[in-house]
């Protein structure tokens, strides 16, 4: 029910966010590739949010179409054209609307991509009665902000300056600070890494969680990758191969 309390975090974790989907015999973004992950064992679907000429919140890493037929930004097509784009294995580009449907009972992890995208994030996730099920995020905290205040209730991760002034609060030791820095965020997406900087430490993890807020880790390809930081007790791994992820995670569980 739209408006209700969120369940984007029910359940215990480790989380696995299918990253773009599942792109084996699928094209990344794409309903299959959604199927595909879920079949994996995915818990959470990560996916890119984009506008089309006509106002349509369109599911797309790039704002750019650079395929071999076409060179085009993906703004300048109405959706009706988008859908009729092959891009391999019987799929096109999917509109939000049309995955918050097919996938009914799957949690959404969204990026709005772009200033347009904001209300026509909001409109999908509205109509399809789907606040409780979708977690809302940027790189961009003031488009962030202004997608959140249009969906009351939705969960969110911080942003890419949020994540700057968490990571400087937790170093530090400053857990009022951190608190303040992470308000309204229910996890911290962040990479292991960024540049010469080590992000996801023992010490940043517990941070984190003592103010009460997740940490997912992306993107995690590689077995060992994964067993390291479900060891620091990160409760997400943002990944190209949940297949990978589900068969370590439930190997895991019987050690």
């Amino acid at each position: 029910m739209s408006g209700g309390p969120s369940t984007f975090l029910a359940g215990s974790p480790p989380r696995i966010f299918a990253h773009r989907g599942l792109a084996l015999n699928a094209p990344e973004n794409t309903v299959l590739a959604f199927s595909h992950a879920l079949a994996s064992g995915a818990t959470h679907l990560e996916t890119d949010v984009h506008v089309s000429r006509d106002g349509v919140a369109v599911l797309s890493h790039d704002a750019r179409l650079a395929l071999p037929e076409l060179d085009i930004q993906l703004e300048a097509l109405r959706i009706a054209e988008l859908q009729r784009i092959d891009l391999g294995f019987g799929q096109s580009f999917a509109s939000l609307a049309e995955a918050l449907d097919a996938f009914p009972e799957a949690r959404f992890n969204l990026d709005v991509k772009s200033e347009d995208a904001i209300a026509a994030t909001a409109t999908a996730v509205r109509a399809a009665g789907a606040t409780d099920r979708v977690l809302v995020t940027s790189f961009s905290e003031d488009r962030r902000r202004r997608t959140v205040r249009l969906l009351p209730g939705v969960a969110s991760s911080a942003s890419a300056s949020v994540v700057a002034q968490a990571v400087v609060a937790a170093r530090v030791g400053n857990r009022a600070l951190l608190r303040r820095v992470l308000s309204g965020c229910v996890a911290v997406q962040v990479p292991e890494t960024a540049s010469v900087l080590h992000v996801v430490t023992p010490h940043f993890v517990r941070a984190v969680h003592l103010v009460g807020v997740e940490v997912h880790v992306w993107t995690v390809n590689e077995p060992a990758a994964m067993d390291r930081l479900l060891d620091t007790g990160v409760e997400g791994l943002i990944t190209d191969r949940s297949d990978v992820a589900a068969a370590l995670i439930s190997d895991r569980s019987q050690r």
